[in-house]
């Protein structure tokens, strides 16, 4: 009997459970900003209300800091002063659904101090004091149940992918130039930052408020996170494992921008793909239950030049940076989720392999570890041609497992209104959410 009861208990606490719905985490991020878009590219809040069927939390973004006192504060005043609490009052019709603040990600962008998030933690007490009340004060009034750090420290330098020659040649110039250093005192911010979450948890405690952090994507953990410290800290954490390459980036080169795995050949860097950032964490004593996978629900795409060679293979040399932005996205070098089905579904109308009426052809990820993707050539007027790289619904339903088998606490989507809202492409709305869910139940 005593290990019947024993067995019960353990059954009662795992976390993956037979013939029940999983509890894992569905964080769906969501850009306020998109409620202001016009025609289908508009994101209603009926919309919003239906994909919140397949989301445990739901993280508005974002807010800022201003300069000098380092007050948490709107970035878009008309739109928040009302706006906040119509999202926090879906919680009425949605009573287990957890709604957050997130701070910073890639809307925060100040000319005059790009740098405000490191001053913020030069700033010592003082100033997290400031940040502290401001954001105890906003998140009260508006009924948030707390706050998700997508703190905007330095990114990485982009590499590009080498071939033998330009190894050689990269090798005999830091003879002369040294490795690049992103911040000289990162060891420094890597402690503030320890310091100033620890300040943090302790009043939201104490106010009963949760903490998250998000990990944005081609930020160096190693630089500024001290993850044996800082775990506790946070009830959860979001891993962006995406967007390792982006046109803006990487212009002249076009591949994997968030693989599973390494693609272990062309010279490609070893911490560009999502099983080395999971395992950095997990290997540093991050409990595994606290990591969230992020997956994205856009794909990035580069032009295609009649140097790119015909074969679309990545990596895919001599491109000419960002592709033209979408209607939905208005970002270029970036389309939503339905932008894509709609390319790549698209029958071609002259027979032809290149030119504006070409179809882009989609290439499937046989071994579904590094991804799909899709592409059309550049004609013989170096016109048309595109290359993109992108999570689809099998794939973000493969990343899924992946977080299912490595025990990971759940899955973190951004952005809810890059995803197939409306069902344009199969008739399913929110496809790419749906087959997240799909593996976590």
């Amino acid at each position: 009997m005593r290990l019947l009861l024993v067995l019960l208990a353990v059954l009662a606490t795992s976390h993956w459970t037979f013939g029940q719905k999983t509890e894992k985490r569905v964080v769906c991020y969501y850009d306020a900003q998109s409620s202001l878009r016009s025609g289908f590219a508009k994101f209603p809040q009926e919309n919003l209300e239906y994909g919140l069927q397949f989301c445990t939390h739901l993280f508005y973004g974002y807010v800022g800091l201003t300069r000098e006192t380092f007050e948490m504060s709107s970035l878009n005043v008309d739109l928040d002063m009302f706006h906040f609490r119509q999202i926090t009052d879906l919680k009425k019709a949605h009573p287990g659904l957890k709604i957050y603040l997130s701070l910073g990600g890639d809307k925060d962008n100040d000319e005059v101090d790009p740098m405000k998030y490191i001053h913020l933690l030069e700033g010592g007490k003082p100033m997290y004091d400031n940040f502290i009340y401001s954001s105890l004060a906003m998140l009260k009034n508006n009924g948030f149940d707390g706050l998700d750090l997508a703190f905007q420290f330095p990114r990485n330098k982009p590499r590009k992918v080498h071939g033998t020659i330009g190894t050689v040649w990269k090798k005999f110039k830091k003879l002369f130039t040294g490795n690049f250093i992103v911040d000289v005192d990162a060891e420094t911010h890597k402690q503030q930052f320890t310091e100033f979450a620890k300040d943090l948890r302790t009043a939201y405690d104490r106010s009963n408020l949760s903490l998250t952090l998000t990990v944005m994507p081609n930020v160096n953990s190693t630089w500024y996170f001290d993850i044996p410290k800082i775990k506790d800290n946070f009830d959860f954490i979001n891993l962006f494992a995406f967007d390792f390459l982006t046109p803006e980036r990487n212009p002249e080169e076009a591949d994997y921008t968030a693989p599973l795995f390494l693609k272990d050949e062309q010279e490609r860097l070893p911490h560009y793909n999502v099983d080395f950032q999971v395992t950095h964490w997990l290997q540093n004593g991050c409990p595994s239950d606290k990591l969230n996978l992020g997956i994205a629900t856009f794909g990035r795409t580069w032009i295609m030049t009649s140097d790119s060679q015909l074969s679309g293979m990545p990596v895919v040399p001599a491109t000419e940076g960002p592709a033209a932005a979408g209607a939905i996205s208005k970002v270029a070098g970036l389309l939503s989720w339905p932008e894509i089905c709609a390319l790549v579904n698209k029958p071609a109308t002259s027979g032809t392999y290149r030119g504006s009426t070409a179809p882009v052809i989609k290439v499937f990820d046989i071994d579904k570890k590094y991804g799909n993707y899709a592409f059309r050539p550049a004609d013989q007027n170096n016109e048309h041609g595109i290359w993109m790289s992108f999570d689809d619904p099998e794939f973000a339903s493969l990343k899924a497992n992946y977080a299912r088998q490595k025990g990971l606490g759940g899955i973190a989507v951004y952005d809810l209104s890059y995803d197939d809202f409306r069902g344009l492409c199969t008739g399913f709305k929110f496809p790419i959410l749906r087959s997240i869910q799909t593996i976590l139940d």
